[in-house]
């Protein structure tokens, strides 16, 4: 009799355990989620990129001798994730130096990748390239298919940060270059496309270095990695990164097209006069940045490089990080400031 007992109230026990582990309750009490991350991403990673397809998000950066993407479907753990080569430098010719700045489009149902290289250590012969993949579901496979050089023949300078925008049903080309061969002045230049590796126009400038900001560390003056944004209006602007990323003081500024306008007249351009986002301690030089959108959508996220310490520069301690955006009362981006590094910032809604 007491054995029955005994095994009555083990099976009642064991009931009432799986009555309140039901309905949706923690499997794991004793494991609490974790909400949070912190920058940097990756302890190096110069001009990083992103772009999201379906489910993940495809990550690049300069690697100087070849293109890899990360793939990842949370963006605070690309610390996870594994980098996967899809070209690497051919020993010689045109594109064969100084691999710079990848960024990946999908254009058409193809993917491309926009590229800066050079052919020798002199950068002056830094040109934008084009490689092409049909594999729509997965970048990281198929065949990469070189396209060339991708450049108004008549101005063939100095051209580095390439990167598209679509904007009433035409696909722009948007880099930094240089107005001869003799000048060093970085530009922000546009032309419209007729393929996604060919131009249908000439180059047009949109914005040169003017303000004490854009021309830190010159000679020479510096506007560089121009990125698309586009805020919730369907309002566009390009945000850029100004002087040396030598100094300490490289920094965002901003253009905003006026609605409905042609992109390739100067005048259609308003930049700000002050930067957008600006060093802070522990993020030196932030810039060469992207944009991305959360997991579930409603959130708009900032992915740049910085350097954790002053005096940095150029080189592979640039460092990718990211943090939440918000947009003020006139439609216009709030920055805010570099969140420092190993501050706790809570994940992209949806992660």
């Amino acid at each position: 009799m007491y054995k029955v007992r005994l095994l009555c109230i083990l099976i009642s026990v064991f009931y009432l355990s799986c009555s309140k582990n039901s309905g949706g309750g923690n499997p794991n009490p004793g494991i609490v989620p974790v909400t949070t991350f912190t920058n940097p991403l990756l302890s190096s990673g110069p001009d990083p990129w992103v772009i999201k397809k379906d489910s993940f998000y495809y990550y690049t950066h300069t690697l100087g001798n070849r293109i890899a993407i990360w793939r990842t479907k949370k963006m605070s753990e690309l610390g996870n994730a594994v980098a996967q080569n899809i070209w690497s430098a051919p020993a010689t010719g045109p594109n064969s130096k100084n691999v710079w700045a990848p960024e990946l489009h999908f254009l058409n149902g193809k993917w491309y990748a926009y590229y800066t290289a050079g052919s020798s250590t002199d950068l002056s012969t830094q040109r934008t390239f084009v490689l092409e993949n049909d594999n729509a579901a997965d970048p990281r496979s198929g065949t990469w298919v070189d396209k060339g050089q991708i450049s108004d023949t008549a101005a063939n300078f100095f051209a580095i940060d390439g990167t598209v925008m679509t904007y009433s049903g035409n696909n722009y080309f948007i880099w930094s270059g240089q107005a001869s061969a003799t000048d060093n002045t970085q530009r922000i230049y546009i032309a419209r496309m007729t393929t996604p590796w060919t131009l249908g126009t000439s180059r047009n400038l949109i914005s040169s270095p003017q303000y004490t900001w854009e021309t830190m560390g010159s000679p020479p003056g510096v506007n560089e990695g121009p990125e698309i944004l586009v805020n919730p209006a369907g309002k566009f602007f390009l945000v850029y990164s100004a002087s040396g990323c030598w100094t300490d003081d490289y920094a965002l500024g901003m253009l905003s097209l006026a609605d409905g306008t042609d992109p390739l007249v100067t005048a259609n351009w308003t930049k700000t006069t002050v930067p957008v986002f600006s060093k802070k301690p522990s993020a030196y030089g932030p810039g060469h940045n992207a944009f991305f959108k959360s997991v579930d959508g409603t959130e708009d996220w900032i992915l740049y490089h910085a350097n954790a310490s002053s005096g940095q520069g150029c080189g592979d301690t640039r460092n990718p990080r990211m943090q939440k955006f918000t947009w003020n009362a006139n439609g216009t981006p709030n920055f805010g400031e570099p969140v420092g590094t190993g501050a706790s910032i809570t994940k992209p809604a949806g992660e």
